[in-house]
C-alpha cells in the first residue's frame, strides 16, 4: 500500500482545511463508486451464469432429439429479434459501460470539488495571493483524481504536513469555556478562531509546529480507528525518543505526554481525527519550537491539572524541523504498514 507526502509549508489553517476536505471526499467518492461498480460486476456474472445454463440447456435438448416446436418458430424469427445470447451480451456490454461511467462521474466530481474549493479559499481571503495553495492547487488536484479512481486500490490517501499561522480551534465535542480570553483578545494577539469537525476540546496551533494530516482509507489498511489513533501516537513516540525525550501515552486521554505517571504531566502532542466510512481527515500537532506562551489562553485539550511541552522546550535545543519531518514520516510508514512517498 502506498500513500503520497505533501508538504504544504507554512499555509492558513482555513486554506489546508479546505484542500483536506478536497481529498476526503475523493476517497469518499471512491468507495461509492467502488461498491456501485461491485454490484455492476456481480450482476453480469450473474447474467453470465444464466447464459451457460440457458446453453447447457439447449444443447442436452438438442443431443436427445427433442428439437420442439418452440424452437422451430425461435428459428424463424424476423430479422429484428435477437438471440437470448445476443441479448446477455449487450446487458454485460451495458454494464461495463456503466462501470465506466461510475469511475468518470467519481473522477469527475474530484475535479469540480476541487476548482470549487480552490475558488472559495481564494476568495475568502481578499488581497491576499495564496501562494502556497496556488503551489499546490493542480498537484493536489491530481490527487484527488487518482484518489477518485475505484481501480486504484494500491494508493490509500495522502499525508500532508504543515506548519499554520497562530490559530486556535475548537472541536465537535469541547467546550467554549476552555477558551480563557476574548475572541477579540485573540485577534489582538494575532490568532484566529475555528469551531471544526475533529473530536477533542480546543488546541492551538502555529509557527514551530508540525502538523501531520493523514487522509487514509482505514479499510485498505486493514485497521480500524482505534488501531489508527495508536499508531499515530507511537510514530510520534518514537520520533521523539531520537531527541532523548521519553514519552508515552494515558489512558483515556489521547495524544502523547511526557512524564505520563507524575501528578502534572506535559502533551507533547494533540491528536484530534474525524472519520467518515473509514476514511479519516485532521490528525496531530507536534510541538517542535513552539512558543508555548500560546496555551496560557486555553486549557489545552480540556485539561486545567496538565502542562504542555515541546521538544525545544525539553532538550534545551532547536531541532530541525526538516529532521522531525523526516523522521515523523519513516515512523508513521512503519506503525502503518504503507509506504508514504513524495
Amino acid at each position: 500500500m502506498k500513500a503520497l507526502l505533501r508538504d504544504l509549508g507554512q499555509m492558513e489553517y482555513e486554506t489546508c482545511w479546505k484542500l483536506q476536505q478536497e481529498l476526503f471526499d475523493a476517497l469518499l467518492a471512491r468507495k461509492r463508486s467502488g461498491s456501485r461498480d461491485f454490484g455492476i460486476r456481480t450482476e453480469a456474472k450473474a447474467v453470465k451464469a444464466d447464459e451457460v445454463a440457458v446453453g447447457e440447456k439447449a444443447a442436452g435438448e438438442k443431443a436427445a432429439g427433442q428439437v420442439t416446436v418452440k424452437e422451430s418458430a425461435a428459428g424463424e424469427r424476423t430479422a429484428g429479434e435477437k438471440t437470448a445470447g445476443e441479448k446477455t451480451a449487450e446487458r454485460i456490454a451495458e454494464g461495463k459501460v456503466a462501470a465506466e461511467r461510475v469511475g468518470h462521474a467519481g473522477r469527475m466530481a474530484a475535479v469540480k470539488e476541487t476548482t470549487a474549493t480552490e475558488k472559495t479559499a481564494a476568495e475568502s481571503v481578499p488581497g491576499e495571493k495564496n501562494t502556497a495553495e496556488r503551489a499546490f492547487a493542480s498537484t493536489l488536484q491530481a490527487d484527488c483524481i487518482r484518489l477518485a479512481d475505484p481501480h486504484d486500490r494500491e494508493l490509500v490517501g495522502d499525508v500532508l504536513l504543515v506548519e499554520h499561522p497562530p490559530v486556535y480551534t475548537l472541536g465537535k465535542s469541547g467546550h467554549a469555556e476552555n477558551l480563557l480570553v476574548s475572541r477579540d483578545a485573540l485577534e489582538a494577539a494575532g490568532a484566529k478562531f475555528f469551531h471544526i469537525d475533529r473530536g477533542g476540546d480546543i488546541t492551538f496551533h502555529g509557527p514551530g509546529q508540525l502538523v501531520c494530516y493523514p487522509i487514509l482509507d482505514l479499510e485498505c489498511l486493514g485497521i480500524g480507528l482505534r488501531d489508527y489513533i495508536q499508531a499515530l501516537e507511537e510514530a510520534v513516540i518514537r520520533t521523539v525518543a531520537q531527541f532523548g525525550i521519553s514519552a508515552g501515552r494515558i489512558p483515556g486521554a489521547s495524544g502523547v505526554w511526557i512524564d505520563p505517571e507524575n501528578r502534572r504531566p506535559r502533551k507533547i502532542c494533540a491528536i484530534g481525527v474525524r472519520s467518515s466510512r473509514y476514511v479519516t481527515m485532521h490528525g496531530f500537532a507536534l510541538n517542535v519550537t513552539t512558543d508555548l506562551n500560546w496555551f496560557s489562553r486555553i486549557n489545552p485539550c480540556g485539561f486545567t491539572d496538565r502542562g504542555v511541552a515541546s521538544i525545544a522546550a525539553e532538550t534545551g535545543t532547536t531541532p530541525s524541523m526538516e529532521e522531525v519531518k523526516r523522521l515523523v514520516v519513516k515512523f508513521l510508514s512503519d506503525e502503518l504498514n504503507v509506504e508514504i512517498y513524495k
